[in-house]
């Protein structure tokens, strides 16, 4: 089985994307770092890196990989915390800027678990766009963000990390005839009107992934409410892609929508925290980071229909 040495040495190839600049960060040598790489992924049978000239990178079970890597990181500090220092001795103030999906989905738990453990330390969340709250974090004004980073901007600005992620489904109002269908392409959904949420850049990313199946499909209604999609679906007024995070079978008049994967979309709608690069930073982000990282689930949706 694999060691807790080898988890910190495949994060820090993660994070640099080089053996050489993790090898420096880890202080051992490039070799030892190889072997040890190499026989994760013999322990775990997947390729967690693709390796090429310029580096390396992570593949796709290699970003699967790092999520639960990152919590078993943030397992091990908490409990490390927990014998050194009383967590009621932790104070001050966190700023916390947040996008109203996520406000809506993830934040409430969040914040509750992470006062649960430091319960002197005041949190004070600001709802707005994503774009401003950016804004606010390159600026210092804020500490953390908590966001789609799919739409993430300032890169060289921020560090990100994605803590969940949320798979697109197409929801169907009951008797479609598309639930008849054994599977369902993004072809068969794109002939359909569709009914788009427009909130936390949500429509631009559906837009690019309609985009990517070279498709424009006839828009129905625009909205910004989650609910209203629901009620619309139900309603036959059209059909809808929508990530998982947001599912929930019955509408608030009591209504159900279906909700079926897409055979040929694989893309995610990416959760998870933003904080400013270099310079001074609240000593209370590395708290809040950590505690984030065992809070929210590492996917989700996967209970939904298929």
């Amino acid at each position: 089985m694999f060691s807790f040495r080898q988890i910190q040495y495949f994060i820090a190839v993660a994070e640099t994307g080089s053996v050489s600049s993790a090898a420096n960060a880890v202080h051992i040598s490039q070799s030892t770092l190889t072997t040890a790489i190499k026989q994760l992924e013999d322990d775990v049978c997947v390729s967690l890196f693709a390796r090429h000239s310029k580096g390396m990178e992570l593949t796709h079970s290699g970003h699967q990989f790092l999520r639960q890597a990152y919590q078993i990181m943030s397992a091990v500090d908490n409990a490390k915390r927990s014998l050194t220092e009383a967590t009621d001795e932790v104070i001050g103030a966190l700023n916390i800027g947040v996008t109203s999906l996520v406000s809506g989905y993830y934040l409430a738990d969040l914040l509750s678990g992470f006062k649960k453990i430091y319960g002197n330390v005041e949190l004070r969340v600001f709802e707005d766009d994503r774009s401003y709250i950016e804004h606010l974090l390159v600026n210092g004004e804020l500490d953390v963000g908590v966001l789609l980073l799919s739409s993430i901007e300032n890169h060289k600005a921020l560090n990100t990390e994605v803590l969940t992620y949320s798979r697109y489904r197409a929801w169907l109002p009951p008797h479609h005839p598309l639930l008849l269908e054994e599977s369902i392409s993004m072809d068969q959904l794109l002939r359909e009107p569709q009914i788009l949420l427009r909130v936390d850049d949500l429509s631009d990313q559906i837009r690019s992934l309609w985009r990517g199946f070279s498709q424009e499909p006839e828009i129905a209604i625009q909205s910004g409410s989650v609910e209203a999609v629901r009620s619309l679906v139900y309603a036959g007024m059209g059909v809808a892609l929508m990530p998982d995070m947001t599912y929930r079978p019955w509408s608030l008049e009591g209504d159900r929508v279906e909700a079926r994967q897409i055979i040929d979309l694989s893309d995610t709608l990416d959760i998870g925290l933003a904080w400013r690069r270099g310079g001074r930073r609240n000593a209370l982000v590395e708290y809040f980071v950590s505690v984030a990282r065992e809070q929210l689930p590492s996917a989700s949706g996967s209970a939904l229909p298929i």
